[in-house]
């Protein structure tokens, strides 16, 4: 009798085969649409940095967690550990067929291209990249102004250095980060002509020991402030801030409030608000209202950028003041912060 059973039971998993009953959809998949497991799903992918950079990976997390409690949103990222993770990792999202997938930061500039032309129903968005002005129809471009809040920090720099001499540390050399030393250099000369900034390059976005020594090395040579867009890269200046005198040397941070890194010696931090981007874009694509294949800019006068609320903490109410003005000028035109070289260049005539 029980071969009679398992015989019948085979018989009949053969005959729902046949008529095309499929097996449950594995963990992962988007759910058809009128399943009752229907949910919007997002995906981000990292570059090197991981999650947990303290930097703008972190800060694109941060949007995503939004997503999943302001639009009950299924979040999910994958860490890439190397640049050559990026395709398979955008991949594996897209085959889930997620809503939306993030890449998250310039070095993505060639893998998002790349696999939104192969999954052309599939909508990406990239962070700090406008793809050369080639983006295609599936792709979002989020970009910031970079140069308008770091020109803010320069003029905490320019007005707070007792010395006349700052730094900043960029991570690897590119035209996005050129904009965070071009905009801080333009900042601090426009409130102290007199002052010098050191600008050194790690190269990297991970290396925090290399940070460190340059870090050691500016403050040696007389900074006592050093403002860093660099990644990781960056928690190596704090680490050498902290060994310091307090009131004395000070370390600015970058994309997210870093205070608390080292709450005595960090004097502000420049905040690009790349958790609001994600969440906006996001939003705007489950509610059908987000048109793709276009860059979206974040500056001061869309609140993009900005310094950090604690700021008063360790800055004067009188450097705020001036700091206000400038960011009204900004943000009404007065004032264009340049973003190259050349632009600096003019600025400074």
């Amino acid at each position: 009798m029980k071969r009679k059973r398992w015989a019948a039971l085979v018989l009949s998993l053969m005959l729902l085969s046949a008529f095309g009953c499929t097996p449950p959809k594995q963990q992962g998949d988007k759910p058809t649409e009128g399943n009752k497991g229907n949910q919007f799903t997002v995906g981000m992918v990292t570059d090197t940095g991981g999650l947990n950079d303290e930097s703008f990976n972190q800060t694109a997390w941060e949007g995503m967690k939004r997503a999943k409690r302001e639009l009950d949103a299924d979040i999910k990222a994958l860490e890439s550990k190397r640049d050559e993770d990026y395709i398979p990792n955008l991949t594996r999202f897209a085959r889930e067929k997620r809503d939306i997938i993030w890449g998250v930061g310039f070095k993505f500039d060639k893998a998002i291209p790349e696999v939104a032309r192969q999954f052309p129903d599939s909508q990406f968005g990239i962070v700090d990249s406008n793809l050369g002005g080639e983006i295609p129809n599936n792709v979002t471009a989020v970009t910031f102004k970079e140069e308008e809040g770091s020109f803010l920090a320069g003029v905490i720099a320019g007005l707070t250095t007792k010395t006349n001499k700052v730094g900043f540390i960029g991570g690897i050399s590119s035209p996005l980060i050129k904009k965070f030393e071009t905009g801080y250099r333009a900042g601090v000369y426009a409130v102290n002509p007199k002052a010098t900034v050191q600008v050194a390059y790690a190269e990297s976005f991970t290396d925090a020991t290399k940070g460190r020594s340059l870090a050691q090395n500016m403050y040696n040579g007389g900074a006592d402030i050093i403002y860093h867009a660099s990644g990781g890269v960056g928690k190596g200046l704090f680490d050498e801030v902290k060994t310091r005198q307090k009131g004395k040397y000070w370390a600015i941070g970058v994309d997210m409030d870093q205070s608390r890194l080292a709450p005595d010696h960090t004097l502000t931090s420049m905040i690009k608000r790349v958790d609001v981007a994600v969440f906006n874009v996001t939003k705007a694509i489950k509610e059908r209202k987000h048109e793709p294949g276009k860059e979206i800019k974040y500056g001061l006068k869309e609140n993009g950028v900005g310094i950090s609320e604690n700021t008063r903490q360790h800055v004067t109410p009188e450097v705020l003041k001036r700091v206000e003005e400038y960011k009204n000028k900004i943000a009404n035109g007065e004032i264009r912060v340049p973003a190259t070289a050349q632009e600096l260049t003019e600025f400074m005539r």
